[in-house]
């Protein structure tokens, strides 16, 4: 079936991984109000501008005077395949990771949020951790980060662990994921326990963490028309998410959700005990829900024609739990469902927003929308039919439809191609705005 859909997908290509302020980490402050700025962690692609992997800043606040602009761009040198990145619980650094040289680049936020720097680059990922490659998600624990991996020094394929850090960036464990034959207590709920790893969110009223699962470097880094085209390489992806408990780190159950679940997110409300995901080869939406105080896995629909190979990518779900956008890589479509019955999701709308989709991100009040579109660099489109190819987007949201506010244009920019937003803003650190920014809008 995968390989069937993927070789669908090589004739749709042809022809033409992954969070935001509603999907942090519980134990992060958050912004509620207007952000000032959104970080960018940014592609660097040979034969654009400095071909390097940078972290943009844009001006996100319509009072400030370069709003839509980008005010500060910094190069970290060379290309490290740059993905995902988070912020540390305190909000002051953040870190960004490279897919491909296991570099981890620790950036100060906080110092002037207006022009992030660099302040540490972590470059023994591997060593550390014993053989761990392709650091992932960044994710924010009290004076930890832990960061998932996607492969393995080894074989270069998808059998990977979570990677235990300090805030300051220093190491602390390494846990591997549970697989056949080294299950390490968990429960195989299925018929899979594959070790892959992708997502990683947590419930702390539940004491869990739930990890997700894609492909290894062999894959990820290959270039996409050849990865579709080989069945070895089809048949290496991940069926899996795990559920962990928090404080021992050790996993507690394996459950089977086929087809390369990807980003996890988690429901806020104090009784919602339910984190969603969605299949990249498959195009489902999955419910990861507790009952009976036992974690379970279920398909609760379809995301658009299968057969047009949609291929969804981020989602977002809002602050009270109600609604899910799903963005579908192939097609450039942000959706959204009504998740208010989250065993029923219902489609409400979608939207083109250019000739591919990846990130999304959505501000805690729900009235803005930021959209970006790099993938992975050997597997973005390279040709657009009139669509914008690589972007940063504006929307606001009035609760049912997109208003489009501006768009930067990576590549007319010469930046390279944008990949996963963050948030900034004056106030999280007890910062005034400049006044020339405040009162932009009065000048």
């Amino acid at each position: 079936m995968m390989l069937r859909i993927f070789s669908l997908a090589v004739l749709f290509v042809s022809q033409i991984s992954l969070a935001d302020e509603t999907c942090m980490s519980p134990y992060m402050a958050k912004i509620v109000g207007q952000e000032d700025f959104v970080y960018v962690w940014t592609l660097g692609v040979e034969g654009i501008g400095d071909e390097q992997d940078k972290l943009v800043t844009i001006a996100v606040n319509p009072n400030d005077q370069n709003y839509g602009e980008v005010v500060a761009s910094l190069s970290v040198g060379g290309r490290n395949e740059a993905h995902h990145s988070g912020f540390t619980d305190d909000r002051r650094y953040l870190w960004a990771s490279g897919l491909d040289t296991n570099r981890i680049f620790i950036f100060d936020v906080h110092t002037d949020p207006a022009k992030p720097r660099l302040h540490k680059t972590i470059d023994d990922f591997v060593e550390k951790t014993g053989g761990v490659v392709g650091p992932h998600t960044s994710y924010a624990l009290p004076g930890r980060m832990m960061l998932t991996g996607l492969s393995n020094n080894k074989d270069h394929g998808g059998v990977t662990a979570l990677a235990e850090y300090t805030n300051e960036g220093d190491y602390i464990a390494t846990y591997w994921m549970p697989k056949d034959g080294d299950l390490q207590g968990a429960v195989k709920s299925g018929k899979y326990a594959d070790g892959y790893g992708y997502d990683l969110r947590a419930l702390p009223r539940r004491n869990i963490m739930v990890t997700s699962s894609f492909t290894g470097w062999n894959n990820y880094m290959m270039n996409l028309g050849e990865m579709m085209a080989s069945p070895e390489a089809m048949a290496q992806f991940g069926n899996t998410v795990v559920i962990w408990d928090l404080h021992t780190r050790k996993p507690k159950k394996i459950l089977d959700v086929p087809g390369a679940p990807l980003e996890i997110r988690c429901a806020w409300g104090a009784n919602n005990n339910y984190c969603f995901t969605t299949t990249a080869l498959t195009s489902e939406i999955w419910l990861i829900y507790e009952e009976d105080n036992d974690w379970h896995a279920k398909k609760v629909a379809d995301i658009g024609d299968v057969s047009k190979i949609p291929l969804p990518v981020d989602i977002s779900i809002t602050s009270d739990d109600n609604l899910l956008w799903v963005d579908t890589w192939n097609d450039g479509l942000a959706r959204l469902f009504d998740i208010s019955d989250p065993f029923k999701p219902v489609e409400l709308m979608n939207e083109s927003i250019g000739e591919q989709i990846n990130m999304i991100s959505q501000s805690w009040d729900g009235k803005r929308v930021y959209f970006t579109s790099s993938l992975l660099a050997n597997w973005d489109k390279t040709q657009s039919t009139g669509k914008d190819l690589q972007y940063f987007k504006i929307y606001d949201f009035d609760g049912k439809r997109l208003e489009h506010k501006l768009t930067v244009d990576f590549i007319e920019q010469q930046l390279g191609y944008p990949h996963q937003m963050r948030f900034g803003a004056y106030s999280l650190y007890g910062l005034r705005r400049p006044m020339s920014a405040r009162f932009a809008s009065n000048q």
